[in-house]
């Protein structure tokens, strides 16, 4: 290749990272500053008391509940992270943390009603949703097992939202409550926007560089194929909101099975996802959380291609 060539080649790829650096960014903020907002609520507005009396102490009815909650936040795979720190700061057990931090992604009603636009009220929406609450309880519930938070945890992050207000009792009116929420919004959706940020840029460049053409082709086997939808949820790193309609694009290509896992895992894991985990566990306790989806999305990708082909 000459240099002319090599440079025209070279500028191609960086129009074409450009380009997907900015789908990916653009498709994720509006849902991170959701989840940030939400992060803010949370802290103003509820307290520990009202966390206990929501949530069960017993590890079955906790990871069960968290991952239901998934149904009341909007929030997607990058919104969701803030929020459940904040919700692990009020005291919401660490299996209901877990399972809500996984389900909540594919069971919020954007993501629900987008999936059934894209592929209708049928087999594929019933069982990404079945697939996804299993995957979130099982994962707190083995979670459950550890008695101690800190441990899984990471050590409390002094978060920079104490201000100081010429007049601290208006803090207790609505307005000055409010203001404290938006406070913490800007904070955090700074602070987890920087992650987003180098993950939107990891996963361009693993587009850009990498010949997706050539995963697709060994991905044609029972097996391979499920392999390879997982590692593209990862690789393309998409927002649950949108993604069921990337996956209608491999419909025909792929089989039933590996489709699904894509739509079950993507969600739950992708790069920019990783990089937030980090922030709020120990990496023991992300490998964990990113182990346990993948087997159970493989196994279960498997289980549809060879059982019910």
């Amino acid at each position: 290749m000459t240099p002319a060539g090599f440079f025209t080649w070279l500028w191609d790829r960086l129009n074409v990272f450009a380009t997907v650096f900015l789908g990916i960014f653009v498709e994720a903020v509006p849902y991170l500053l959701l989840g940030t907002l939400a992060s803010g609520l949370v802290e103003v507005f509820l307290d520990r008391d009202q966390m206990s009396r929501w949530i069960s102490g017993r590890p079955i009815a906790a990871a069960v509940s968290g991952a239901f909650m998934g149904m009341i936040f909007p929030v997607c795979e990058c919104g969701v992270v803030p929020l459940t720190r904040r919700l692990f700061h009020k005291g919401l057990p660490l299996s209901a943390g877990i399972s809500f931090l996984l389900a909540a992604p594919v069971l919020n009603p954007i993501v629900i009603l987008s999936t059934a636009a894209a592929f209708g009220w049928g087999q594929m929406l019933f069982w990404r949703i079945g697939l996804s609450l299993l995957i979130a309880i099982v994962t707190g519930l083995i979670f459950s097992v550890e008695k101690e938070a800190g441990n899984v945890l990471r050590p409390s992050l002094t978060l920079s939202n104490e201000h100081i207000h010429a007049n601290p009792e208006s803090e207790n009116s609505f307005p000055g409550k409010i203001r404290e929420a938006l406070l913490i919004t800007a904070d955090e959706f700074f602070e987890m926007g920087r992650y987003l940020v180098f993950g939107s840029v990891l996963a361009a460049a693993l587009q850009t560089f990498i010949s997706q053409s050539a995963l697709l082709t060994i991905g044609s086997g029972p097996v391979l194929s499920v392999l390879v939808m997982l590692g593209l949820a990862v690789l393309l790193s998409i927002c649950s909101t949108v993604d069921a309609f990337v996956a209608l694009g491999f419909v025909g290509t792929f089989s039933f099975g590996s489709v699904l896992s894509f739509l079950v895992f993507g969600p739950m894991v992708d790069i920019k996802s990783v990089l937030m985990y980090l922030q709020v566990f120990k990496r023991r306790s992300v490998f964990y959380i990113v182990a346990i989806p993948f087997m159970m999305s493989l196994l279960s990708g498997l289980v549809f291609n060879y059982l019910f082909p």
